[in-house]
């Protein structure tokens, strides 16, 4: 049916034509077209450029600088030394009980056992104080006790050196397989030293009473006491210097054996200076070159005030000056090598 009015149907085809565009045509339009400078998509992040990305980064921990300095060890101080010492008689149940069973392990099985020891250095002060008292003219009465005194105390001057010298050589093991000081085994020589000593003291009282020498000893006897405390003091240090430097030198405890003997003549053990100062003339002036020998003094200040004779101060200074002088040197010893002991053993 054709429309009644032909100029109104044409009107509305042209307002048709003329209205806006739906909104699939839109959305196809705004895709094609390139976005604007600056504008953001939806669904997507806003650009962050690199100099902004740079800023808004967490700043990084500030490092400290590296210390190129070499990496030094405390091995050789004066502290370690010291503390050397100090643990190992902190672990003195182990050095006494090694020091009385190397005792009991020399005289294993024996009757006597220990006593032994006494026996041996009471038969050899015997012979030397029989035999020379008749060859130098001597009572018995006065020469036998000085013999004994003397061989007593020498013992430990001998032992001191020679066995001081092997004391980290003997213990070579024990260095090796045992985390204990140093100072361990030197505790352990002096002990074992000690118990030599107390067995052959028995000698001294017997003598003390068979002689009569009880009779001229008077209240100085007591300054035996510290002076045999300086005498073990000085095996000490003697037993740390040449036991370290024997161990790195092997040379030394050769040495050191041909240098006690010529000691053992040297000392007035066997013979005496009052006797030889009696005499006059060239002889109590040769007799005075024992005082150059240092043994001599660390006799007379133990085996005067035992035997009841006149004390003389200057034996005494000559002994503190000898020990302090050997202490300050087995410190710097073990300052400088004790770390190294266990590599030349």
């Amino acid at each position: 049916m054709r429309s009644e009015n032909p100029e109104r149907s044409d009107e509305s085809e042209r307002s048709d034509a003329s209205a806006p565009p739906d909104a699939d045509a839109a959305v196809a339009r705004a895709e094609d077209s390139p976005p604007e400078a600056g504008a953001v998509s939806a669904g997507e992040a806003p650009a962050v450029s690199k100099e902004t990305a740079a800023d808004e980064q967490p700043a990084a921990a500030p490092t400290e600088p590296v210390d190129d300095a070499p990496i030094t060890s405390d091995s050789q101080t004066f502290q370690r030394a010291f503390k050397d010492f100090r643990v190992g008689f902190g672990q003195r149940e182990l050095w006494l009980s090694l020091g009385w069973q190397d005792i009991k392990q020399r005289y294993r099985r024996s009757v006597l056992g220990p006593f032994w020891i006494t026996i041996a250095t009471g038969v050899q002060a015997a012979a030397i104080g029989l035999l020379y008292s008749a060859l130098l003219g001597q009572p018995v009465k006065d020469y036998l006790p000085y013999v004994a005194v003397g061989i007593i105390v020498w013992n430990v001057i001998n032992a001191s050196i020679l066995e001081g010298s092997d004391v980290f050589i003997a213990n070579e093991g024990l260095i090796k397989q045992l985390p204990s000081a140093l100072s361990v085994h030197v505790y352990r020589l002096v002990w074992r030293q000690l118990l030599f000593f107390a067995h052959n003291l028995l000698i001294y009282f017997v003598v003390l009473v068979a002689f009569g020498v009880w009779e001229k000893l008077h209240w100085t006897a007591i300054f035996a006491i510290p002076a045999l405390g300086l005498l073990f003091l000085n095996a000490m240090w003697v037993s740390i210097v040449f036991g370290i430097f024997s161990t790195r030198y092997r040379d030394i405890a050769p040495i050191l054996g041909s240098l006690t003997l010529m000691l053992f003549v040297l000392t007035p053990v066997m013979w005496n200076t009052k006797s030889l100062e009696a005499q006059g003339g060239q002889v109590s002036e040769r007799a005075k070159l024992a005082e150059i020998v240092p043994t001599f003094h660390y006799l007379e200040i133990i085996r005067a005030p035992l035997l009841g004779d006149d004390q003389h101060l200057y034996h005494w200074l000559i002994v503190g000056a000898i020990t302090v002088v050997g202490w300050i040197v087995a410190i710097f010893a073990m300052k400088q090598f004790r770390s190294r002991v266990p590599y030349w053993v």
